[in-house]
Order: C-alpha cells, then sequence, then structure tokens
C-alpha cells in the first residue's frame, strides 16, 4: 500500500508514480472523496474513462470503487481521449468526470483529470480533495453507487463528422506515438473524407517508438519522415491522451500551437467579430497583432489547461489556446481542449487552399526556441522563480508581464521563465526578429537565472 502524499496533488490535475506515490487504495481514496465533492455540488453521477497506460485498468477499477463508496453513479467509458470524457459530461446527463491519464509522462506515471459539475478544477479545489481525505473517518454512504459502462466512440466521432466539413479530400499522416488517439484517430479522419497513414496508431502503454508529446521536435521526427517519403500533404500528431495537437508540413516545418491558433482565430473571429481571444503566455508576440487585426481582442493569460477552461468560461471567448497545444473551441463545440476536434477543425480550414503548407508556412513567425526547461529539485522551481521575480534586472526598454512568471517584451522579441505547475521545472521560452537578437535575449536570461541559483545546468 502507498501512503497518500500531498505531492501527486498538483495545480490542474493529480499525478504520480505508479507503485511510489500512487497505487489502487490512492486512487479509491481519491474516487470518494472527488464523488463527496460531487454530491456537495448536487451531482449524483460522474464519468470516467481511462488512457492506454498499463496500470489504468487497476486504477479506474479502483477509482469506480471509490466514486460508488461516497454514493455516486459512475459511467465507466472505458478506454477513450481525454476529451470524450469530457465530452461525456456534456451529453450524457451527468456534469462531472474523471480521466484516468498520464498524458504526456513517462509510462511509469498516471493519474486524473477532472471536471466537478461542468468545471476543470484547478489549484485549491485539487487541495481540497487532498484535505477531504485527510479528514475522511474511513466510513461509506449507507447507499453505495451503482456502476455502468456506456460506448461513447460513435456518438462522439458523429458530433465532429456532422460538423466539421472538409472542402475536398486530402491525404494526411497521423502520428498517435502509441497513445491513445490512435484508437480514434484514423476513423475520425477517414470518416471525414480524409486518406490517412497511421504512424503508432496501436495503443500501447510502453510507448515503444517515440515519447507521445508533439510539444517536443525530437517526437514529430517520424512524422517529417513519412511526409518526406509518402504523398501526404500534412502531418498531425497527438500527445498520450488526445487533448493536444501537433502539425508538421509537407516540407517538414513544425508549426507550434501559437502559430496554429492564427489560423483558427481568423476562422472564429469570422463568426464572432470583436470577441477576446485568449492564449498564454508562451505564445509569440505576432499573435496579439494577428487576433487585432482579425477583427478580435487579444488577451494574454497564464499557462495551465484548467485556467484556460476557467478563464474562458469567465469571458465568454470564443476561442483559447495554449502554446503546449491544448485548444479549446467554445465556437461550434463545448469549450473544452480537444486535439482530436481541433485537428478535424485545421482540415477544414486548410482543405480550402491548394497547397496547404504553403498557407502553414506564410504565417507569421520569428526565430524562436521551443520550450526549453531547467531541471531542479522539488519545489526549488518555485524558490528560484521567485528570486527571479525580486531580484531580476534587465537592461533596456523592456516591458515585463508578471501574469505567470516573467515574460520580458523587448523591442525585437521576448524572453520567458515561469516556474511548471505540474513538475520541478522552469519552463524557458524565447523569440527575436534576428539570431543575433536571439541570443542577446536568452545572455540576459542566462545572466539573471545564474545570479539566483549558480549551479543551473541551463539548457541554452
Amino acid at each position: 500500500m502507498v501512503s497518500l502524499s500531498k505531492t501527486i496533488f498538483k495545480a490542474y490535475d493529480i499525478r504520480g508514480i505508479i507503485d511510489k506515490t500512487l497505487d489502487a487504495g490512492v486512487a479509491r481514496q481519491i474516487g470518494q472523496a472527488f464523488g463527496q465533492a460531487a454530491l456537495a455540488k448536487g451531482e449524483k453521477k460522474v464519468v470516467i474513462g481511462r488512457d492506454g497506460r498499463l496500470s489504468g485498468p487497476v486504477l479506474a477499477a479502483a477509482l469506480a470503487e471509490g466514486l460508488q463508496a461516497a454514493g455516486v453513479d459512475v459511467i465507466d467509458l472505458g478506454v477513450v481521449a481525454t476529451p470524450m470524457v469530457y465530452f461525456g459530461t456534456n451529453v450524457l446527463g451527468a456534469a462531472s468526470g474523471i480521466m484516468v491519464t498520464g498524458s504526456h509522462n513517462p509510462p511509469d506515471y498516471n493519474g486524473f483529470k477532472m471536471v466537478l459539475a461542468g468545471e476543470a478544477i484547478h489549484g485549491e479545489a485539487i487541495t481540497a480533495l487532498y484535505q477531504r481525505i485527510v479528514d475522511h473517518d474511513g466510513s461509506s454512504a449507507a447507499n453505495k453507487g451503482a456502476y455502468s459502462t456506456h460506448d461513447i466512440r460513435a456518438q462522439y466521432l458523429e458530433r465532429i463528422i456532422g460538423d466539421v466539413k472538409l472542402a475536398r479530400p486530402i491525404k494526411i499522416a497521423v502520428d498517435c506515438g502509441n497513445g491513445v488517439a490512435g484508437a480514434f484517430a484514423g476513423d475520425l479522419f477517414r470518416g471525414m473524407g480524409c486518406e490517412v497513414i497511421e504512424l503508432f496508431c496501436e495503443v500501447d502503454g510502453n510507448f515503444p517508438n517515440h515519447h507521445p508529446d508533439p510539444a517536443h521536435p525530437e517526437n514529430l521526427q517520424d512524422l517529417i519522415r513519412c511526409l518526406q517519403e509518402t504523398d501526404a500533404e500534412l502531418g498531425i500528431a497527438f500527445d498520450g491522451d488526445g487533448d493536444r495537437l501537433g502539425v508538421v508540413t509537407k516540407d517538414g516545418q513544425i508549426i507550434y500551437p501559437d502559430r496554429q491558433m492564427m489560423l483558427f482565430a481568423a476562422d472564429v473571429l469570422s463568426r464572432h467579430p470583436g470577441e477576446q481571444i485568449l492564449y498564454d503566455v508562451k505564445c509569440t508576440r505576432h499573435l496579439a497583432p494577428w487576433i487585432s487585426k482579425h477583427g478580435g481582442v487579444p488577451l494574454m493569460y497564464k499557462t495551465g489547461h484548467s485556467l484556460v477552461k476557467a478563464k474562458l468560461r469567465e469571458t465568454g471567448a470564443p476561442l483559447g489556446g495554449e502554446m503546449s497545444g491544448h485548444i479549446f473551441f467554445k465556437d461550434r463545440w463545448y469549450g473544452f481542449d480537444d486535439g482530436l476536434y481541433s485537428g478535424a477543425r485545421l482540415l477544414e480550414i486548410l482543405t480550402r487552399e491548394a497547397d496547404p503548407s504553403k498557407l502553414l508556412n506564410s504565417l507569421p513567425q520569428s526565430d524562436s526556441t521551443p520550450e526549453l526547461h531547467l531541471h531542479l529539485s522539488e519545489g526549488e522551481n518555485v524558490i528560484v522563480m521567485d528570486k527571479l521575480r525580486s531580484d531580476a534586472k534587465f537592461p533596456g526598454n523592456v516591458q515585463i508581464i508578471t501574469i505567470d512568471g516573467l515574460r520580458v517584451e523587448y523591442e525585437d522579441g521576448f524572453g520567458l521563465a515561469r516556474s511548471s505547475n505540474t513538475t520541478p521545472v522552469i519552463v524557458m521560452r524565447f523569440e527575436a526578429e534576428t539570431p543575433a537578437a536571439l541570443a542577446r535575449i536568452q545572455g540576459q536570461f542566462k545572466s539573471v537565472i545564474l545570479a539566483a541559483k549558480p549551479d543551473a545546468e541551463l539548457p541554452f
């Protein structure tokens, strides 16, 4: 038995290492605490699902037991992508749901993404679950909740295929990295009229080919190679649980999500002029002027899928997106992040073009880095970030944005350092008009980070 550790209760979800910080016993306690929280909000049913990780069946079964012990009815969707659980909370008469997923973490991780009474919970709401477990006397509800299974596959695929229409047939390559999206992506895109080359779409929790995380270029090399060797026009990739999208052009260019957002924003604003478009602090500085040019109001916000979802609800914005690949459509969809749906919407836009890659490559860009990580010990990232916020000085005419870490805007670029809310890492990203400007901005960040932590091993 693993003892309950507060460290698995993260900012946007619960995440731990199997048999070290997470096992069936902990999953059962989480289920019971979440069930009690759901009942407190008048919710009697909870939708659950799991990704393709090897620990999923045991954790999902224990989670269901805990929910039933709280007196909540469980609707088990089985093996699904995370957005299919979110979809279930919109169409099955149950506004609460839990997805058992380790997302893009290594194979020995797993965890829980949660929606409580229609809201993706984060921060204090997740901490409150921990406290509820600690305070619980171990008793079960007088009336145990019911358990049923439901196959949501057809309803989910039909809903997307009915909504998104391609202007012409297109041949695409799809890399699912052996994550759970592989069980659905091929059928979805073929159902829309695509010809599909499938890469690593067999669901395998060992992830034998490459890590299922399209945010990192090394995980897209197989897809780039496939586009070189075949007549596919476009490559799309998904993370381990199918809520994030990666895109590669015919000539092997990676179109990061902040540039994908430009196409999505222009499309959505054609129907919602004057509305706000949300994006996180890691996104390109070209996105705000693009949104303004297309008749929208740009709103930069904190990183974190639960935080962006909450802000989307608060503002009523029809679209939000993160550099990590979470895209949130409230236009024609439900406002949750869904890599499969985002891929469908992208193809709807691109099939209006004779050359999709030409359109994608023409989107504004500068010299930029992908996400860079400074790995630290547990908790140290918060300490280093606090030092940076209080002590860091940047020369010249700069604007410092502190909504999430430090984003320093220069006349010719930006640099960002922020503390990850899920791992002991400082996340960095840099962008500039020239390679020389990029090197200068990185050099300034290097100086202030080394002043805060002299032995830091920086990735640049």
